[in-house]
């Protein structure tokens, strides 16, 4: 069956798909009781330790809609990832035999609102969002990309114009910076809880600049807008296949070991019978010759994951920050 796509020079009506349901209807009895829950907002429960939310004990709350809505993390041009999502899509809507569409995402705390208010079912988070969408939306993230031997990863680099007489770390003292967002870990976290300890303080030592996503940083960085950038490696490898900048313009000065990537998720309140058809849709999908296989070069398939292990880095350099879950926090990006 075909996917019915939501027109992307109109996101926010892809939002509003069921902006008529009240909050009031995801709030339920269990979140509204005294339980355990961590750092989850108190719309959720967490009686399993395992830091996402638990599945509404009362069955009456299970959402299984008949019409799913997937997002992908937010990035610079959605009508090219609208496409590339589309075999994926297919897939997804033949496994659950439900329609499904996509949603193309403006930023991050777009979201994770629209997940937090049950307008979003499985969605794709950034690294650095991950946990804001887990503590404010009752996100359980399930799979990430990664190759047939289990390897899976990105990591922060550090670009700077090959003329710009930059070799490492310190010489950014005193240059202009561009971050992406508050909330991005390779973007901004990260290079806030790393680079201290490596001779320079963000902010103190450089001015950071807010581009307000990784294409930005690296575009601006090739112009000359900025001095140097911290961003994805899996970004910047994107965008050097797709043509938009030349390689040889940039050097990277800085590289850190291996992050988790962009983790996949669904709505803690789905059916479970629809959550095992999700998961199937995901661990069964074949990369091989797809527009999904050929962008996202070097993935064979969906692996599995679980929050409490495989963000515990990320978390950690979040704490570092000082990174509270609130949605204020969210929205400063």
């Amino acid at each position: 069956m075909k996917a019915h796509k939501i027109p992307n020079k109109h996101p926010l009506a892809a939002l509003a798909l069921s902006s008529l349901l009240p909050l009031a209807m995801i709030v339920s009895a269990q979140a509204q009781a005294d339980c355990p829950r961590g750092d989850l907002d108190d719309l959720y429960c967490d009686e399993d330790g395992n830091m996402v939310a638990d599945r509404p004990a009362d069955e009456s709350e299970w959402d299984n809609p008949d019409t799913l809505v997937f997002a992908y993390t937010p990035v610079e041009d959605p009508a090219i990832y609208s496409d590339i999502w589309q075999p994926f899509i297919d897939h997804l809507e033949e496994v659950t035999e439900r329609d499904v569409r996509f949603f193309a995402v403006q930023s991050n705390s777009a979201q994770v609102e629209a997940m937090r208010s049950g307008r979003l079912h499985i969605a794709g988070f950034s690294t650095g969002p991950t946990p804001f969408a887990v503590n404010l939306a009752g996100a359980v993230p399930f799979a990430l990309m990664g190759s047939d031997d289990g390897q899976f990863g990105y990591t922060l680099q550090v670009y700077t114009h090959v003329e710009s007489g930059i070799d490492d770390l310190e010489d950014l003292a005193g240059k202009r910076v561009a971050h992406t967002s508050p909330t991005s870990n390779s973007g901004n976290l990260a290079p806030r809880a790393l680079f201290p300890d490596l001779g320079i303080v963000p902010d103190e030592d450089y001015e950071v600049v807010y581009s307000g996503s990784h294409d930005q940083s690296m575009l601006g960085v090739v112009a000359r807008d900025y001095d140097a950038a911290p961003v994805a490696s899996e970004v910047v490898e994107r965008m050097a296949a797709r043509g938009l900048y030349d390689e040889d313009d940039v050097k990277i000065i800085y590289e850190t070991d291996a992050f988790p990537t962009t983790s996949y998720n669904y709505a803690h309140n789905l059916h479970p019978d629809l959550v095992e058809k999700i998961e199937e849709a995901f661990f069964s999908f074949d990369f091989t010759g797809t527009a999904l296989g050929d962008e996202f070069e070097g993935v064979d398939k969906f692996i599995p994951i679980n929050y409490e292990e495989h963000w515990e880095m990320i978390r950690t350099i979040q704490a570092a920050n000082d990174v509270r879950y609130t949605r204020e926090d969210l929205e400063q990006e």
